[in-house]
C-alpha cells in the first residue's frame, strides 16, 4: 500500500507540478480577459448597441438643414435673362410622435442591458475554454511523461529479455512480445504528443501565446450541496437568462413604436429664405424692385394618417410575432441553462468519484506490478504478465489524470452556468476591467454630428510575426 501512495502521489506531482516563474492559471485568464479576439469583439459589438441609443434620442432632437444655389435662366419670355444667388435655413421640431421616440429609446436602452448580458455570457464561456485548455496541456503533457517512461521501462525489459533469452532462461516468443509491447508503446506515445501539440495550440488560440511551464490551478469555491441549488443559483445569475429577458422587452416596445404610426405626429417648423438677384432684379421685375429678398416663416405642421393600406397593422403584427419568437428562445435558453447546470454538477461529481477510483487502481496496480515481476523472478509469472501489469498501470495513471482535468474543468462549467465566471467574480488583479457603462455614458447622449471616434485597429493580440501580413486590418488613411 506505501508503494501505490507513493505512486498516487508522482501522479498528482505530474499532473499539478510546477517549477518556479511557471505560467499560472490567473494570468492566463488576464491574457485572455485582455486579449482574446472574441471578448473584444464582444465588447465592439456592445458598443455599436450603445450608439443605438444615441441614434434612437437623435429622431426627438431638432431638425436643421441649410441650403444654397445660384441659377442662371437661358432663356425667358417677356424678360431678360436674369440670375440670382439663394440660401434658406429650415428647422423642424417633433413636438408628438405618437410615443415612437420615446419607445425606441427605451428599446435601445433594453438591448443595451441585453449586450452587456451577452458580453458577460462570452467572458464565461472563454474563461471556460482557457480553464479547459489550460488543464488539457497540463493532463497531456502528464500523459506524454507517463508514456516516455512507459517506453523507457520497456526499452530496459527488452533488452532483459534479449539478455536472458542469449543464455536460455526465456524462449523467442518472449522476446518478441517485448518488442511488440515496445512498439505500440512508441505508437502510444507519438499519439500523446500529437495530442499535447494540439492541445498546448489551443492554449495559444485563446491566450495569444504558447503555454510555458505551467503550474497547479488555484482551488475553486465549493459547489452548492445539490443540483437543485445549482439551478437556482443559475436561474437567478445566468447572463444568457439576462441577455433573453431583455430583448423580450425591448421587442415589447418595438411593438409599441409599430401602433405610434397610427397616430398623427405634429412639428413645429421655421424657415429663412434670402435670393440675391446678382443685378438684374430690374430686367427680370421691373424698376424698383429690390436686388436681394429675404423671407421668414414660422408655424405648426401636423401629419394625420387615414389609410396606410394596412401597413401599419402588418408591422405590429410582425413585431408581434419577433416577441413571440423572442419568448420561445426565453424557454430554450431556460431549458439549457438547466441542462447545463445539472450536467456539470453531476460531470463534477462524477469526476470526483473516479478520481477516487483511479487513485485506488493506480495504487493496486503497483502492488500488482511489483508483485508479478517478483514472481516472475521465482518462475511463477511469465513476461507477458509482466507486460500486462505494466500496461495496467500505465492506464489507470492516464486515468487518473484526466480524471483531475475533468473534475477540475466541470467545476468550472458549473461556475458558469451558474453566472459565476467572469471578470469581476475572478479576483484576477490583472489591471482595470473594462466598464461597458463608461461607454455607454460617453455616447447616448451625444447630439454632435461631427463627434466621431479615432479609425479602429484589432485590441486582441495575434499569433503570428509582427511583420507579418494581416488582411483585417485597415490600411492607413
Amino acid at each position: 500500500m506505501r508503494c501505490g501512495l507513493l505512486a498516487a502521489a508522482a501522479i498528482s506531482a505530474l499532473m499539478l507540478g510546477g517549477v518556479a516563474k511557471a505560467d499560472t492559471l490567473r494570468e492566463a485568464l488576464v491574457s485572455t480577459y485582455n486579449n482574446n479576439p472574441t471578448i473584444t469583439g464582444q465588447r465592439a459589438q456592445l458598443r455599436t448597441l450603445d450608439e443605438g441609443v444615441a441614434i434612437a434620442r437623435a429622431l426627438g432632437r431638432p431638425q436643421v438643414s441649410a441650403t444654397a444655389g445660384i441659377n442662371q435662366d437661358l432663356t425667358r419670355t417677356g424678360g431678360g435673362n436674369g440670375r440670382n444667388l439663394n440660401a434658406g435655413v429650415d428647422i423642424s421640431y417633433p413636438l408628438f410622435n405618437g410615443g415612437s421616440v420615446r419607445n425606441q429609446i427605451r428599446a435601445a436602452n433594453e438591448r443595451v442591458l441585453a449586450g452587456r448580458a451577452v458580453l458577460r455570457a462570452t467572458e464565461g464561456d472563454i474563461f471556460t475554454e482557457t480553464v479547459a485548455a489550460y488543464m488539457d496541456v497540463i493532463r497531456d503533457r502528464s500523459i506524454v511523461e507517463l508514456n516516455r517512461n512507459q517506453v523507457r521501462v520497456l526499452e530496459t525489459n527488452l533488452q532483459a529479455s534479449r539478455d536472458r533469452f542469449e543464455v536460455g532462461d526465456l524462449t523467442r516468443t518472449d522476446v518478441a512480445q517485448s518488442e511488440a509491447r515496445l512498439a505500440l508503446a512508441r505508437s502510444e506515445l507519438e499519439l500523446a504528443e500529437g495530442r499535447l501539440t494540439s492541445s498546448e495550440e489551443n492554449y495559444r488560440r485563446l491566450i495569444g501565446s504558447l503555454p510555458g511551464e505551467l503550474e497547479p490551478p488555484p482551488p475553486l469555491p465549493p459547489p452548492p450541496a445539490t443540483a437543485e441549488q445549482a439551478v437556482d443559483i443559475a436561474l437567478a445569475n445566468n447572463p444568457d437568462l439576462v441577455s433573453i429577458a431583455a430583448q423580450a422587452r425591448a421587442a415589447g416596445r418595438d411593438i409599441a413604436v409599430a401602433r405610434a404610426d397610427r397616430l398623427p405626429t405634429l412639428s413645429a417648423i421655421a424657415s429663412g429664405r434670402a435670393t440675391n438677384y446678382l443685378g438684374t432684379a430690374d430686367e427680370q421685375f421691373g424698376p424698383g424692385v429690390a436686388n436681394t429678398q429675404t423671407q421668414t416663416g414660422v408655424g405648426v405642421q401636423a401629419t394625420v394618417p387615414l389609410y396606410q393600406g394596412g401597413l401599419v397593422s402588418a408591422r405590429v403584427r410582425q413585431a408581434q410575432a419577433v416577441q413571440s419568437q423572442i419568448l420561445e428562445q426565453g424557454v430554450e435558453v431556460e431549458r439549457f441553462v438547466v441542462a447545463q447546470t445539472r450536467a456539470a454538477f453531476s460531470s463534477y461529481q462524477a469526476s470526483l468519484d473516479s478520481i477516487e477510483s483511479n487513485e485506488l487502481a493506480v495504487a493496486a496496480n503497483t502492488l500488482a506490478l511489483e508483485g508479478t515481476r517478483a514472481e516472475q523472478t521465482v518462475g511463477t509469472r511469465n513476461v507477458l504478465d509482466v507486460l500486462n501489469a505494466e500496461q495496467e498501470l500505465l492506464n489507470s495513471q492516464v486515468a487518473l489524470v484526466t480524471a483531475r482535468r475533468d473534475a477540475y474543468v466541470a467545476r468550472f462549467q458549473l461556475l458558469n452556468a451558474m453566472g459565476q465566471a467572469e471578470a469581476k467574480d475572478l479576483n484576477l488583479d490583472g489591471g482595470v476591467l473594462y466598464d461597458p457603462v463608461a461607454n455607454y455614458d460617453r455616447v447616448s447622449r451625444r447630439s454632435s454630428d461631427w463627434n466621431d471616434d479615432p479609425s479602429p485597429t484589432p485590441v486582441a493580440t495575434r499569433t503570428v510575426p509582427e511583420n507579418a501580413i494581416s488582411p483585417v486590418t485597415p490600411s492607413p488613411k
